[in-house]
């Protein structure tokens, strides 16, 4: 679901840019859709290594990858929140 709210918002700061010529529009929606290639080339890796760990045995290598996915997780979270104050900053622009 976050993906197709994702492209939606992707297209909809497009068409504002498109419209406006306001560069924060155009910004917030590159924001908006960085996610995407950056779970699909940067943590697919990391969560295939962990999806294919075995449950039950214990894994010393298994809390490292855990924590490295985590930091890589705040990437996404903090392009979500870059888009989201460069669609507000392009409200407020005249």
């Amino acid at each position: 679901m976050q993906a197709s709210i994702a492209m939606v918002a992707c297209i909809l700061g497009l068409i504002a840019w498109w419209l406006t010529g306001a560069s924060a529009y155009l910004a917030g929606a590159l924001f908006i859709i960085l996610p995407w290639p950056w779970t699909l080339l940067v943590m697919m890796p990391t969560n295939r290594m962990l999806e294919a760990m075995d449950v039950e045995a214990p894994n010393s290598q298994a809390r490292s990858l855990i924590v490295r996915w985590g930091k890589m997780h705040l990437v996404r979270v903090a392009l979500g929140a870059l888009a989201t104050i460069a669609f507000l900053w392009a409200l407020h622009l005249p």
